[in-house]
This record gives structure tokens, C-alpha cells and sequence, in this order.
């Protein structure tokens, strides 16, 4: 007997990819357009929801029983589901533990708890294997993340985590928990300047990255990362949705771009 809701629509990535991840794949329904992971979702669901607006009609005709999404910027959207009938679970976890609950949590809606375990655990599995290597590297790197560029906002909550994980240093660790993008745009970017960043790492929220951009920007000529070269994206489909992604592909890249700057230090 099948438990849980057999309908769902997945209003952000992250369910997405841990229903499939969960061989669950088969209750959604529908999916965000913004979805990529895993790739054969985009071909096999409707796409019923950007992030901060969604089809409610083209929802409703799928006749759900389970809306899911992330944030509380996704309360309108919540709202009117709810308001015809919907239910909705809006999650808004934004941590490295929060991401492994958040698996823990699915699983256990749709009855998968056995499964979601596992998966739980070879996430958290991963998570300290990247933690150890990191641990053996000769210097910790100062890092700068940008997750927009104009006006310049650092990176949210795991990602800062996720950059300490991997074996380097957020250069503002005290705008990371500001759940609020607008919360942590820089009203000073030469602030980046003086807090001198090693590496400097971003992901524009789907658009590209110009490193060139960077470059031109008054006085970051002074910062070592820019000096250097140090200048990578980061693609945002694996490290700014609070999922899975993040803590396989996402956590790789940024260790890979931190192990190889360690490496020439000596």
C-alpha cells in the first residue's frame, strides 16, 4: 500500500530531486521551470511554477494533493493553493543540517523513511569526507561569495557553510544567516576590498558570471583573489537550491577550486 500524497507539485528543485532520488518520482506531478536535476524531470513533468510566481490554474488542473516549496518568499504562491484547497508544506531550512533533515523529512511525508535514511546518511557521509580532505590542507583560504552582482549580495547560510566545509573561510561570516538576499547586499563593496579575499567565488542566480566584470570594479585591483586570477563560477544550480545538490556537486566544486589554491601556496 502506497502512503502519503500521490499527487505532488514541486514548487522549487529540491523536491524534485529527492523524490527521484527516493525512486518516489512517480507521485509528481508537476515541477518548477527552473528545475535541472535531475535532467530527465524536465522531460517527463510539466513545469507549472517559476520561483516567486506560479500557474495556479495549470496546478490546479493537475489536480494535486500536495503542493511543496521553499521559503517564505513563496507564500503568495502558498496562499492561493491553500485558498483552493491545496496542502501545502513550505520548508525553510537554510543550513547544512537543515538541507539532511529536509531529506529526512520528505522521506518520511511520502512513507519512504527507510530510504530517505540511507540517502540522508550518504549525503552526510559525503559531507565529512570533503571536511576531512579539507582539514589536511596547508592553508585555509579567505573566500568571497557573490551570489548577485549588481548590487553585490554574499552568500547565503550553507553556502557560507559549505565554503567553510570545503576547507576555506567566508570573509563575511556575519551576513550569512540573513535568510533575506536584501539583508546581505554589501552597501559598501569596498568592504570586499579591505577584507582581501583570496579567492573570490560566484553564482549569479542563473546568469552569467563576467569575471571581467569584477576586474573593472574601483579598487578591486588591490584584493589578492583579483591580483591572482582567483576568479570562479560556481553554477547555481548546485550550490544555491537548499538540496542535495549542494552537498555532492555543489560542496565539490568549491573544494575543488579551494584544494588546488592550497596546493600553490606551498
Amino acid at each position: 500500500m502506497s502512503h502519503g500524497p500521490q499527487g505532488i507539485v514541486c514548487l522549487t528543485e529540491e523536491p524534485t530531486e529527492v523524490l527521484y532520488a527516493l525512486g518516489e518520482q512517480d507521485r509528481i506531478v508537476g515541477i518548477s521551470g527552473f528545475t535541472v536535476r535531475p535532467p530527465r524531470a524536465r522531460k517527463e513533468k510539466p513545469k507549472v511554477s517559476a520561483f516567486t510566481s506560479a500557474k495556479i490554474d495549470k496546478i490546479l488542473a493537475l489536480q494535486p494533493d500536495m503542493a511543496i516549496g521553499f521559503s517564505d518568499i513563496q507564500a503568495d504562491i502558498a496562499r492561493e493553493l491553500i485558498k483552493a484547497g491545496v496542502e501545502v508544506w513550505i520548508s525553510n531550512h537554510r543550513s547544512v543540517e537543515g538541507i539532511v533533515a529536509y531529506v529526512r523529512r520528505l522521506g518520511a511525508l511520502v512513507g519512504a523513511v527507510d530510504k530517505a535514511e540511507s540517502y540522508a546518511r550518504e549525503l552526510e557521509a559525503h559531507v565529512e569526507s570533503v571536511r576531512v580532505r579539507a582539514a589536511a590542507l596547508p592553508r585555509r583560504p579567505r573566500v568571497y561569495f557573490e551570489e548577485w552582482d549588481e548590487p553585490p549580495i554574499t552568500g547565503i547560510r550553507w553556502v557560507a557553510e559549505l565554503v567553510r566545509i570545503a576547507g576555506g573561510e567566508d570573509v563575511f561570516p556575519e551576513l550569512a544567516n540573513e535568510s533575506l538576499a536584501k539583508n546581505r547586499i554589501l552597501a559598501d563593496p569596498a568592504e570586499v576590498v579591505r577584507r582581501a579575499p583570496d579567492i573570490i567565488m560566484a553564482s549569479w542566480c542563473g546568469k552569467k558570471f563576467r569575471p571581467e566584470n569584477v576586474v573593472a570594479r574601483p579598487g578591486w585591483d588591490a584584493i589578492p583573489a583579483v591580483r591572482d586570477g582567483e576568479l570562479h563560477e560556481i553554477r547555481s544550480p548546485i550550490i544555491l537550491q537548499p538540496g542535495p545538490a549542494a552537498l555532492t556537486d555543489g560542496l565539490d566544486a568549491l573544494h575543488a577550486v579551494i584544494a588546488r589554491w592550497a596546493r600553490r601556496q606551498r
